[in-house]
């Protein structure tokens, strides 16, 4: 096997930088038999802004790895000649597989406007209610982290409790300048854990501690961390809709899309049969 490897790695650098035309000849960095590494295949690997002596090494780097899969790709094939046909048929079979796929992404692209109607949703939840039990407990509330020396913290355990505007109004306007963190899902349902992780306690039952309790409460040396639950849902309940749409719209996209390429790939099917371009020559 003949391998002609051409690194005037110095030139072929300082020719690219200076965009100095080349010939055809001039163009190939390396060879292995008729295999050809091209200059230009090489430059558009190369990140812009590097130092030289960063760019050399990429390129030396570059041409070895493409020099040592060439020579592997050589030994592998005289090796593995007595599965050259299962070789092809995989590769075959890829493309196939690669090119339908492709089609089909564009296709899903260009036909379906991803649009789930606001009763399709809805009837969807009400008809498959156990797909959506809860495998956690969901919350709504308010969570704030304040650093220990933070002022007007008696004022803040008061707010934190009530849910009026005016209070509300007032946690908003002192988390800006002292909060650490500042969650407010009163619209909105959340992961209990998900909270409670943020806050310095173990709760071994979720469930049965928000079944007694409708605030937390808890200090370190650095941070206070209070929180207040407007309400709850235990897990094993079935999820509230607003908190299931996501999934719903996920999956009624995903049988849209089924449903959209079975119908087209039967009208091909009928169309061929029709037209003669499909046959069955042989019944099941």
């Amino acid at each position: 096997m003949k391998i002609n490897v051409l690194f005037i790695l110095s030139l072929f650098f300082l020719g690219a930088c200076k965009g100095t035309p080349t010939s055809d000849n001039s163009d190939i960095l390396a060879k292995v038999d008729e295999r050809q590494l091209k200059r230009s295949e090489v430059m558009a690997m190369i990140p812009r802004g590097i130092s030289s002596s960063d760019s050399l090494f990429m390129i030396e780097s570059i041409v070895k790895k493409w020099i040592k899969d060439a020579l592997v790709y050589d030994v592998a094939l005289r090796n593995l000649s007595d599965e050259k046909a299962e070789i092809n048929k995989l590769v075959d079979d890829y493309r196939h597989s690669l090119v339908r796929y492709r089609y089909q992404e564009r296709l899903l692209k260009e036909r379906l406007s991803g649009n789930i109607h606001e009763s399709d949703k809805l009837n969807y939840y009400e008809e498959n209610q156990k797909k959506f039990i809860l495998d956690k407990n969901l919350i709504k509330g308010l969570f704030l982290k304040i650093p220990a020396d933070a002022p007007g913290l008696h004022d803040v355990k008061s707010w934190y409790k009530q849910q009026s505007e005016d209070a509300l109004e007032k946690i908003e306007k002192y988390s800006v300048q002292n909060a650490v963190i500042y969650d407010y899902f009163y619209d909105r349902w959340v992961d209990f854990d998900e909270i409670v992780e943020n806050i310095p306690m173990r709760i071994p039952d979720g469930k049965a501690f928000l079944k007694a309790n409708k605030q937390i409460e808890v200090a370190d040396s650095s941070f206070y961390y209070l929180l207040n639950i407007s309400e709850y849902i235990p897990s094993g309940n079935v999820a509230p809709y607003d908190y299931a749409n996501a999934q719903i719209i996920e999956i009624l996209i995903n049988q849209q899309k089924v449903d959209f390429l079975k119908k087209f790939e039967n009208e091909l099917y009928n169309d061929a049969i029709r037209r003669g371009k499909a046959v069955v020559l042989l019944e099941p």
